[in-house]
Formats: structure tokens, C-alpha cells, sequence
């Protein structure tokens, strides 16, 4: 990826003759970043906090897809051995202390996948942040159990020393589907047991309707939302279920379904694919979740992201102090 820092330093320097050829959607937006991501900040920083349960959580949250080499790069078949290849264990730790020197406090991360083909770092990286560097980035374990072991990874998350267990986005949405909610039940009541925070995600809306309708008592929610003014969107298109979407261009179905139904939810919100993997640019995406009621943003970053993301996150938060729905956590 210092690769792509070059390019922007080449792009930056060659711009008369690149638009005589024509540039990519990449090439401006390269072209048009001001800062140099790559330099480090000067002086610690601080991010809005704010408490779910007993825990205090940054509002921006360091997400963990990239670091693990989940990718949503549409027909790019190479992105996913890309990630892994850039994201070493050592990388890793790099991006984590960037966030916490950020104020970034908290990052959200697998358990043992089972997309990872037995190659989930987070656990092993984890510890060997704490230990070597004396990282204290909080873990909230994103979990996707399966049907005949409901606890297992939340087992493994919270003996690792995950501060809160979320079910899996797409198992949150198969299950309401399937009107599987006992399944959901036992994972949020053995979270429960197990005194750490509980929460479940998801692409559909259904799944926080359902989840307050059955009053199971979770502490979070996590829900995508992202506006839809981005090319690769193609809002005419039929529309069907995020998991169900095969062209994975979009991973909010309804925005405006979301800000409506979340709007009268008095439980934290963690907002995540605010960026649309990647497709919408962090200064339009922050603005559109944190102004439509996000209470936290879960954001895939990049080392070279982590200080642009925070201070335009640091903005947005100071923006919307004000806004219709009322900030919880």
C-alpha cells in the first residue's frame, strides 16, 4: 500500500499530463485529498466517548474486515489475498496504536471466523498487542455462532478478554428470516451470563424490530447505514435482501427505513459500512451517520486512514450535537 502513497505523490505531480489522458474515479480522489496520510500526528488526540453499559467506547470504532482480509471489492478478485498480504501481524498492531494514539479506543473483530479458513488473526494479534506493546484497544467480538453451538466463540472472545459479543450481521438476518429468534436469545442471555455487553447486527431492519418486539434486552445494536449517491450503487436496480445481493454493491437496503425505525430506539447504535465498503468518501459518509442518528461509526481503516478519519469523525461528532434523534451511549 506505500505504493499507492507514491501514486498520490506521482499523481499530485503529473496532473496536467493525467488529465490529458483521463483519470479514474481512484485518480481524483487521490487528486483531490488534501492531507498527507501518511504523516503521523504530531501530538496524541482525543475522541468523543460515550458509556454503553459500564464501558466507555470511542465514538469512531476501528472495524476489523480489512485486517482480516474480508473484502467487499465487488468483481476484484485479488483484494481479499491483498489485505492479508499488507495486514502482518505487525500491521496490524501498527493500525491499532495509530487509533488508540487517535483516541480511538475500541475496535470491532471476528472470533474464529469461519470465512477465515482457520486463519482469523484477531485473537493471536490481540494478545500479542497486549503483551508486546501494551496495547489497551478494547475487543468487542463479532461472533457468528452457528445452530448447533450458540456460545462457543462468544466463549473464546470473552476468555480473551472481549469487552462485549455481537452476532454476526448475517446471522442476525437469516435468523429473523427464519424466525430463529430462540437462537439469538441464548447467545444474548449466555452474554449476559457471562457479564459482558451484548448486542446483534445487521443489514435488514427487521432484525432490531424483532429483537425490541421480543424484548430479549440487548445493549447495542449494530445497523448499516450509508446514503446512496455513489456510482457503483445503482439504486433502479430490483432491489433484494443485503445477503442476498450477489453484485454486493449495496449493504443498506432502506437508509431512510433505518433513520425512521432507529429514530424511536433508545439503545446505542453502532453504525457500520458508513462508507459503503469504501464507496463513499469518510467526510459524506460520517456526515450522513452521525447526522441521521448513528451513535457510533465502525469504520475499515488503513494505517494511513486512521488520523484523516478521526479528525473528520472529531467534526461530524462536534457538528450534530443537535439532532433529531438524541445521542444515546
Amino acid at each position: 500500500m506505500n505504493s499507492g502513497l507514491n501514486r498520490r505523490s506521482f499523481l499530485k505531480t503529473s496532473a496536467a499530463a493525467s488529465v490529458a489522458m483521463g483519470l479514474s474515479l481512484e485518480e481524483r480522489a487521490l487528486l483531490a485529498a488534501d492531507s498527507d496520510a501518511a504523516k503521523p500526528s504530531a501530538e496524541p488526540a482525543s475522541m468523543p466517548m460515550a458509556k454503553i453499559g459500564g464501558v466507555e467506547i470511542s465514538r469512531l470504532i476501528c472495524g476489523g474486515n480489512l485486517l482480516n482480509g474480508f473484502a467487499h471489492s465487488r468483481d476484484l478478485l485479488y483484494v481479499s489475498e491483498l489485505l492479508k498480504h499488507y495486514f502482518t501481524d505487525e500491521k496490524i498492531m501498527d493500525t491499532w496504536q495509530l487509533c488508540q494514539r487517535q483516541g480511538i479506543n475500541s475496535m470491532i473483530s471476528t472470533c474464529d471466523s469461519p470465512y477465515a479458513g482457520g486463519g482469523d488473526p484477531t485473537v493471536r494479534v490481540l494478545n500479542r498487542y497486549r503483551k508486546e506493546r501494551n496495547g489497551t484497544i478494547q475487543w468487542l467480538a463479532q461472533c457468528e455462532p452457528s445452530e448447533d453451538d450458540l456460545t462457543s466463540r462468544a466463549a473464546k472472545a470473552i476468555d480473551n478478554g472481549a469487552v462485549a459479543v455481537i452476532l454476526q450481521g448475517e446471522r442476525g438476518d437469516r435468523w429473523v428470516r427464519e424466525n430463529r429468534l430462540d437462537y439469538i436469545e441464548k447467545f444474548v442471555n449466555y452474554a449476559k451470563k457471562r457479564k459482558v455487553l451484548v448486542g446483534v447486527a445487521a443489514h435488514s431492519i427487521q432484525v432490531p424490530i424483532a429483537v425490541e418486539a421480543a424484548g430479549l434486552g440487548v445493549d447495542l445494536y449494530m445497523k448499516t447505514l450509508h446514503h446512496e449517491n455513489y456510482w457503483s450503487n445503482m439504486p433502479t436496480e430490483p432491489r433484494v435482501e443485503v445477503i442476498a445481493n450477489a453484485n454486493d454493491n449495496y449493504f443498506s437496503l432502506d437508509p431512510q427505513t433505518t433513520i425512521d425505525v432507529m429514530k424511536d430506539i433508545k439503545k446505542p447504535w453502532i453504525a457500520f459500512k458508513v462508507l459503503a465498503a469504501g464507496a463513499i468518501a469518510p467526510d459524506s459518509g460520517f456526515d450522513y451517520a452521525f447526522g441521521n442518528g448513528a451513535d457510533f461509526a465502525c469504520v475499515g481503516m488503513f494505517d494511513f486512514q486512521v488520523q484523516d478519519n478521526a479528525r473528520i469523525a472529531r467534526e461530524k461528532i462536534a457538528k450534530f450535537r443537535q439532532r433529531p434523534r438524541p445521542w444515546h451511549g
